[in-house]
């Protein structure tokens, strides 16, 4: 897949942006500020309808303005060139392309697959275990409907139980009813997050081992919280749980508490890791998302790179351009064009205006 061109309106600091992208290898430069990550932004919202800065759509709307319009034409390898329109407004998002209007997520996450490289990456590894739970999900939820469905049925029954909670717990058969519904998406969601990790560790294993040198071996692991099999064993747990559950007013047992476990040379990556071992880590992780995307989409994920290369040495730079098979199109940013890397659309973004870069 690979974009085509870009119309963009109102979309944060960008009034109106209208950009044909040639070949497969775009730079923008220009100073901090300007809004380099955010047309990055607006690129990688047609992937999961979410900003992967976590913003609300009505965050994302130019101050003064009503909404914000996005609007792509992209070459695709299973739908042809293919149009996709996304207003931003007080109510929310509507998405439309070829197939009509956006109703579900579920019809259309993933279906344009991108995968950000952002300098904030390295959180996956310092940060609270809720940002690597939302990458896997994200990650697993736009290759899997039926994960989707899972971890919206699961969220909703434990969402249902902590309200019943903070009533005091008084309605017990309510309690019950939510707890085993939540047991049957926990056991799904486990099952499916246990495979997911499994194939994404090969992957995010082998991208490792073409960004560094021989010596270093990396792995990535599935840590559960809560570890069970069968619905009615997940139902005991809940059950159990509950008078203290009912004290703190919150579920404090189930995949919600989940985490992913970095390592580097058999010791955990978060305490033993330096700088640059950190950067290589994450750089693979989204290097392994990009190729788990390809290998169940059959689409190349574009690769939209918000000034991260620019922390790495050079030797671990070139490593990086190697390790991009099949040629996909990237996107980056910085403020150091890219050198040595092939023939780039070179782009500036000044106050907003995204516009060719002139020849000095």
């Amino acid at each position: 897949m690979r974009f085509v061109s870009v119309t963009l309106q109102n979309f944060r600091n960008l009034p109106l942006v209208q950009v044909a992208l040639t070949g497969q290898r775009t730079f923008l430069g220009g100073g901090n500020g300007q809004g380099k990550t955010n047309f990055l932004e607006a690129l990688g919202y047609v992937t999961a309808l979410r900003s992967f800065r976590g913003a609300e759509p009505r965050a994302l709307v130019a101050l003064g303005q009503s909404q914000a319009g996005l609007a792509f034409v992209l070459a695709h390898e299973g739908l042809g060139e293919s149009r996709v329109t996304i207003t931003l407004g007080p109510a929310g998002r509507e998405v439309e392309w070829e197939r009509g209007r956006v109703a579900r997520l579920g019809d259309f996450l993933g279906k344009f697959p991108t995968v950000v490289f952002s300098s904030q990456d390295n959180q996956f590894l310092r940060g609270a275990p809720a940002l690597r739970r939302r990458w896997l999900d994200l990650t697993l939820a736009a290759m899997d409907g039926a994960y989707l469905a899972a971890l919206q049925g699961y969220t909703r029954a434990v969402a249902e139980r902590n309200r019943l909670l903070k009533q005091g717990g008084r309605d017990a058969g309510s309690l019950e009813a939510f707890e085993h519904e939540a047991a049957g998406h926990a056991v799904e969601l486990i099952a499916r997050r246990t495979l997911g990790v499994q194939a994404l560790s090969v992957l995010f294993r082998e991208a490792h081992a073409r960004l560094v040198s021989e010596g270093e071996t990396a792995a990535l692991v599935y840590a559960p919280a809560t570890v069970v099999a069968a619905r009615e064993e997940f139902a005991a747990v809940l059950l159990r749980a509950r008078p203290r559950d009912t004290l703190l007013k919150s579920t404090e047992h189930g995949p919600h508490r989940d985490d992913l476990e970095f390592s580097l040379t058999g010791r955990p990556a978060r305490l033993f890791a330096s700088e640059g071992q950190q950067r290589c880590l994450v750089i693979a992780l989204r290097l392994a998302q990009a190729a788990y995307y390809q290998a169940r989409s059959g689409i190349r994920p574009v690769l939209l790179c918000d000034d991260v290369l620019g922390e790495l040495d050079p030797a671990r730079r070139t490593r990086f351009w190697t390790a991009l098979a099949g040629d996909p199109q990237v996107i980056a940013t910085g403020t150091v064009p890219p050198d040595g890397t092939g023939d780039w659309q070179r782009l500036v973004v000044t106050a907003g205006a995204v516009e060719p870069e002139r020849p000095e």
